[in-house]
């Protein structure tokens, strides 16, 4: 009897991980993984109350901690998700590392492994359900690195169809800033998020509002109140400003609510025809940096998504979509030192900065993909000269094959041209697998 009660009561606590792990990502990586939660709950549910009927029907003890705690009211479940990139491949570029910027970028001729994710997600109770997202990477000289990208909580139940996600997230500016390395259509990120948000993107720790307004098609309003200091908060309080304005860093701390970072957006999205989808949005971002003691910086964006797929599909396919953000960049730089010379006092100047891409992808027959994306990045002259500000433009074919929905090779071609500089053109491939259930992504 004494086995038998121990080995159910192991069953029930390690049920929820299990069901969870077990479920898998269907065909469509957009929209099946949210069944999947729910299949995953059904089951574990079910589940639980069976062995809590062979529990009873053992004359297990109620009062031992199994059967008086029970399973949660809304059934305990965790998705655990495991995803890894590798990339390969070769540059003309003596310095890849400032055509790219991106943390997730490849960074050097040979192989890199620029991402390689832990995802867990899961209910906590009625009343939120919590996300983590781990990373490691192996940096050019080998070396492993470790992040804790993102760990937050989402509420479930709040009135009039608001909702809070607190902790640490990627801010929801645009489309692809709040996206992870492996939902990305193009192998390496746009040059203008590269330039206004940094190599991680922009993410801190904070909270977001939004509201589901109640108009006739999709309409949802977000703002997110957060912290703008650290190294994922470039264009505001980052260490790394001076690779923007030049000057020694104005270390100030947080007094007012005007020290923070306040990010507002709004989406919205409706059918153009059957087979047309379009999703409009616009963002912003307003907080201080450490230019000087009151220097601030707004940046604005537009972003546009199209999508035309026929109603005989299959499985998705054949499929047509363009994607496309602009963003602007006004950053108040305050009289300041030099940083590489401080006999050197750099003037007062707003320094602007913009850029854009536009991607097209071609669905041309299940689990193969063509695409095409066009961008560039631009700023006004400075007293200070930043590498980081330079001109540069770049087109970008690429070729994807996915084998199954757990796994993607891709082909990548860019021709950059910086003006000051020149040209290069690279050539790289990206190898991903997916182990277990990952959350679904956003259309």
């Amino acid at each position: 009897m004494y086995h038998t009660r121990s080995t159910i009561a192991l069953a029930l606590f390690a049920l929820p991980a299990f069901a969870g792990a077990q479920v898998t990502p269907s065909k469509s990586k957009q929209d099946s993984i949210a069944r999947a939660d729910s299949i995953a709950r059904a089951d574990s549910i079910a589940l639980v109350k069976q062995l809590e009927k062979e529990l009873g029907a053992a004359g297990a003890d109620t009062s031992g901690a199994v059967s008086s705690q029970g399973p949660r009211a809304t059934g305990s479940y965790m998705n655990i998700g495991f995803v890894a990139l590798t990339d390969g491949g070769w540059s003309t570029a003596h310095d890849i590392g400032a055509i790219e910027r991106g943390d997730h970028d490849p960074k050097v001729n040979g192989f890199t492994m620029p991402n390689a994710e832990i995802s867990l997600d899961g209910n906590v109770d009625p009343y939120f359900k919590g996300f983590s997202n781990i990373v490691l990477k192996i940096d050019s000289a080998g070396e492993t690195g470790i992040e804790l990208e993102e760990a937050y909580g989402l509420t479930t139940s709040l009135p009039a169809n608001l909702q809070i996600k607190f902790g640490q997230f990627f801010t929801e500016f645009g489309r692809q800033n709040p996206q992870h390395p492996h939902a990305w259509s193009f192998l390496d990120a746009p040059l203008v998020l590269n330039r206004m948000f940094g190599p991680d993107g922009l993410r801190s720790q904070g909270v977001r509002f939004s509201w589901l307004l109640p108009t006739p098609f999709y309409t949802e309003a977000l703002v997110t109140l957060a912290n703008a200091t650290g190294g994922t908060t470039s264009s505001f309080r980052s260490p790394d400003s001076p690779e923007i304005h030049g000057g020694v860093v104005d270390d100030r701390q947080v007094q007012h609510a005007s020290d923070l970072l306040i990010a507002p957006r709004i989406n919205t999205s409706f059918d153009l025809t059957e087979t047309q989808t379009v999703v409009l949005g616009a963002s912003a971002a307003f907080g201080p940096n450490n230019s000087g003691p009151s220097a601030k910086t707004q940046i604005y964006g537009a972003d546009l998504y199209w999508k035309w797929k026929p109603a005989a599909a299959e499985a998705g396919f054949p499929f047509l979509s363009l994607q496309s953000e602009a963003l602007w960049r006004h950053y108040d730089a305050a009289q300041r030192v030099a940083e590489a010379n401080p006999a050197l006092i750099l003037p007062t100047e707003v320094l602007k900065d913009g850029g854009a891409y536009a991607q097209v992808l071609w669905g041309i027959k299940p689990r193969i993909v063509a695409g095409l994306r066009g961008e560039f990045a631009r700023g006004n002259q400075s007293a200070f000269v930043s590498e980081l500000r330079r001109d540069q433009s770049r087109w970008s074919p690429n070729f994807t094959w996915y084998p199954t929905e757990f796994s993607k090779i891709r082909v990548q071609y860019n021709y950059d041209n910086r003006k000051a500089i020149g040209t290069d053109h690279s050539l790289w491939f990206q190898l991903e697998f997916l182990i277990g259930a990952h959350a679904a992504h956003k259309f």
